[in-house]
């Protein structure tokens, strides 16, 4: 009964979801989100995401840092670390952008909290 999971959504609209951000997509994206099996598909997604801002005429820096802030604060534990991993892909101030709005949203910390010694 279940249809083929990994071919909705396609990466291309989750990319444009993410370059949106209205509180519908927000929504939507927080749904991807709780699921599992859409996780390859959220990424591939961001990556899109990613690529089309650094090859944009204008960078904006600071709707890159919101986004990363958003799914830091968002996104399950199980993710965080994925996240990073997309973050560091590249060296570009897009990419770089996205990785201080992860770092301010501290979603790393509360996932994986440091052991007290």
């Amino acid at each position: 009964m279940q249809a083929n999971a990994s071919s909705f959504p396609d990466r291309d609209t989750v990319a444009a979801k993410i370059a949106s951000m209205s509180a519908e997509d927000q929504s939507w994206l927080k749904l991807l989100l709780e699921n599992a099996l859409q996780e390859e598909n959220l990424l591939e997604g961001l990556h899109i995401f990613l690529d089309q801002q650094s090859q944009a005429r204008f960078l904006n820096s600071l709707k890159l840092e919101k986004c990363g802030e958003w799914f830091g604060e968002n996104a399950p534990a199980r993710m965080q670390i994925r996240l990073h991993e997309v973050s560091k892909s590249s060296q570009h101030a897009a990419y770089t952008a996205f990785r201080a709005g992860l770092s301010k949203s501290r979603g790393l910390e509360k996932a994986y909290p440091k052991a007290p010694i």
